[in-house]
């Protein structure tokens, strides 16, 4: 098997440093910076370090805090033309996965023509963006360290994969103080999203040694620290790991891509606008299902490191035991057990199996699928039946 496994991006890990981003931005030769953010953040307190230490190594910057959940090509458009009124040679992105995805989004229309939705698919990019440095705020998308950027046409309801290596940020700043005041169900979710990531990744055709390795860690600290951030909240050390492993996870699927929960999920967020986080954790117990025939011995990995005792079972009832591991998960985070309390209506059910086939997903799931199997994992979710 011949591959490449790339990770252009520097990641500097440690409590409060996100305090110190003008020095980074400054050794980077940064002089004028466009922070993207939202205004919930800003609201939060959470962006006034950040502006002191810009301003305490004599950058420049101005505010773009007009991120959207699931943002849209539009507020990408809008981004850069607030970005172009003025010169600047950098970008910093703080916020969750809809902040940092548009500013990378922000970042490639900087120096490429036309619109972002024009970049949809791999490597259709030409030229390299303004540089992106990101600090995440919740411990879950890992697009810190990814070469992809989620945008949504609005018209037609699609979110859109744009994925390129001219997309990785080139600095993440993981400052585990900034994830301590996250309310339980942002934890949950994005701790959810985060697992996710790292299991299909794991089960991912394309996987190789290197993401395997990166992802089956990512789920062993989840499984250890996911419920402990979320009933205590602001344990460092659980926040801590949280938020490595969910950079660990995304530069997994950064090099494998992912699997049928994303196929679906991004689907269902653009139709019905449902958290990112909260579709794929209502849906992976679903997909899991779904691919047990085709990875068993990677299911089993899977239940070990989120605590199973596999020792001695029949390789079918340990593999199991992962499905299992997830859905006492999501109890235990009280999220949904079914897509239908999120609101999903089967009446859009031709157009969420279409748009879900559209993604790149599908292919690197490591189950075959066909359109009447997306139609029956949906279902499936639909009722919550996880018998089949």
């Amino acid at each position: 098997m011949n591959y490449r496994f790339s990770i252009p991006t520097t990641v500097e890990c440690g409590t409060g440093i996100s305090g110190r981003a003008g020095e980074f931005l400054r050794a980077r030769g940064a002089s004028r910076v466009f922070v993207v953010t939202d205004a919930g953040i800003r609201n939060a307190g959470l962006l006034e370090p950040v502006l002191h230490s810009l301003e305490e190594h004599g950058l420049k910057y101005d505010i773009f805090d007009e991120t959207e959940p699931n943002p849209s090509a539009e507020s990408v458009m809008t981004g850069l033309e607030r970005l172009k009124q003025k010169p600047h040679d950098h970008i910093l992105a703080l916020g969750g996965g809809s902040s940092i995805d548009t500013a990378k989004g922000i970042g490639i229309m900087a120096t490429n023509k036309g619109h972002i939705l024009d970049y949809e698919g791999v490597n259709r990019i030409p030229h390299p963006g303004l540089p992106v440095v990101a600090i995440p705020t919740t411990a879950g998308t890992g697009s810190e360290v990814t070469a992809s950027t989620i945008i949504t046409n609005s018209q037609t309801h699609f979110k859109a994969a744009v994925i390129s290596p001219y997309i990785f940020p080139q600095l993440a700043l993981l400052d585990p103080q900034l994830t301590e005041k996250l309310p339980q169900e942002l934890t949950a979710a994005t701790g959810m999203d985060a697992l996710t990531h790292a299991i299909e990744s794991y089960t991912s055709k394309t996987a190789t040694s290197f993401s395997r390795a990166l992802a089956i860690e990512a789920i062993r600290m989840i499984g250890q620290n996911l419920k402990k951030a979320y009933f205590v909240g602001n344990d460092p050390a659980s926040r801590e790991q949280m938020l490595v492993a969910s950079a660990m996870a995304g530069m997994a699927f950064a090099q494998s891509r992912l699997g049928n929960v994303h196929a679906i999920s991004h689907t269902l967020g653009g139709v019905f606008n449902i958290p990112h986080g909260i579709a794929n954790a209502a849906l992976l117990p679903y997909v899991m299902k779904y691919n047990l025939p085709a990875c068993p011995e990677k299911m089993k990995d899977i239940a070990e490191a989120l605590g199973c005792r596999v020792d001695g079972l029949p390789l079918d009832e340990a593999a199991e035991l992962a499905v299992q591991a997830v859905v006492e998960l999501n109890r235990a985070l009280n999220i949904p057990s079914n897509i239908r309390e999120l609101g999903v209506d089967l009446k859009a059910l031709p157009k969420l199996v279409e748009d879900s086939m559209r993604s790149g997903n599908v292919l690197v799931n490591p189950r075959w699928t066909r359109s009447s199997d997306i139609e029956r994992i949906i279902r499936n979710a639909y009722e919550g039946n996880l018998s089949v």
